[in-house]
């Protein structure tokens, strides 16, 4: 059972250091409250003047042991105490992959660092919209888009090992996993370079993700036993596309619609055959997530107006979902005749 307290306009009295202290007081304003900070056990007040009666008490553990008298005058009084856990006395970097952008699908590692963040340093595929909700840390856009990097990858780098060096706990989120297609090895690299400890929380990758859904697995029995990711940043080469085409699986292109065409094209002169079904889905787990289903033939029409983020997927893995969603269909149109006999 989670309970929740709406702390607008109440005062709330903060205990600890200011370092042990500054992701409960920042948590506890970003919700409303009045927030009043007492340094040290014998009453050294660090905002000035204390209230009379807080209506909550939020007992940092800083490694101080004079605070249980404090505790004990609280329930004495009648005044609810909540206990804070306190911040690393180093400050570190987590590489935190976000997975393909629905909420529920970070991780539980992944929502405990950002509880635990003074900053984040996000990009525009991972969840940003709801991080207001997961965290009081300081909120960064480091986002590249196609064609334009307000902040390049060694700006980022520098970004987070700086904060770290401060002593802050720092998140790095990204989308889908930090080391699928991902740059996160470089980040760590960065980190473990300058001396800043670094960790790396997984995350949901958008090419097994997005596929399913839309209903298409990657791997079906006796259809598919293997599939292969490609970056679909830049053209593949000759080479590359032969080899694509000699393995059979399932093919999953991420971020590929800028090289659909030389792709299918490439797998067609590798000699794939050209009605071997393919998908685009675009969007998946966003708001206006479509589907585009075609063949190697002809996808280069059909995809015509897709847009990145998009998740390409090559393979009789396709058919599957398509014979699922028609079954799928027949049953329901079935449901509704027998339910429209029943009434008449």
């Amino acid at each position: 059972m989670q309970l929740t307290i709406d702390l607008t306009g109440r005062d709330v009295l903060v205990t600890g250091s200011e370092k042990a202290a500054r992701q409960a007081v920042r948590r506890y304003r970003n919700a409303g409250a009045n927030v009043y900070r007492l340094s040290t056990p014998d009453g050294a007040p660090a905002d000035g003047q204390l209230p009379e009666r807080p209506f909550l008490v939020a007992v940092v553990d800083d490694g101080e042991a004079g605070w249980v008298a404090l505790v004990e005058r609280c329930r004495e009084a009648g005044i609810p105490v909540a206990f804070e856990p306190a911040p690393g006395s180093e400050g570190h970097v987590t590489l935190v992959g976000g997975g393909p952008g629905a909420l529920d699908l970070l991780t539980v590692g992944a929502v405990d660092a950002l509880r635990d963040a003074d900053v984040v340093f996000y990009d525009r595929l991972a969840p940003y919209q709801e991080l207001a909700d997961l965290t009081s840390a300081e909120l960064v856009d480091v986002g590249k888009q196609p064609g334009l990097h307000k902040v390049t990858q060694r700006d980022i780098e520098k970004l987070m090992v700086e904060a770290a060096l401060l002593g802050k706990n720092v998140v790095r989120l990204k989308g889908g996993d930090p080391y699928v297609f991902g740059r996160g090895g470089e980040e760590v690299a960065a980190c473990v370079a300058a001396g800043v400890p670094v960790r790396v929380i997984s995350g949901v990758t958008s090419a097994i993700s997005v596929p399913a859904a839309a209903g298409i697995p990657v791997t079906h029995r006796e259809v598919s036993h293997m599939f292969t990711v490609v970056s679909g940043h830049a053209p593949l080469t000759e080479k590359e596309h032969t080899h694509l085409a000699g393995l059979g699986g399932t093919i999953v292109v991420l971020m590929g619609i800028g090289t659909l065409p030389q792709l299918a094209s490439g797998l067609r002169r590798a000699g794939m055959k050209p009605d071997m079904p393919m998908a685009v889905v675009e969007r998946g787990y966003r708001p206006g997530q479509r589907t585009t289903i075609a063949d190697l033939g002809n996808i280069e029409t059909a995809a015509t107006g897709c847009s990145n983020p998009a998740v390409l997927v090559i393979g009789e893995v396709v058919r599957v979902a398509e014979a699922n969603r028609n079954h799928a269909e027949a049953s329901a149109e079935l449901s509704r005749l027998a339910a429209s006999l029943l009434e008449a």
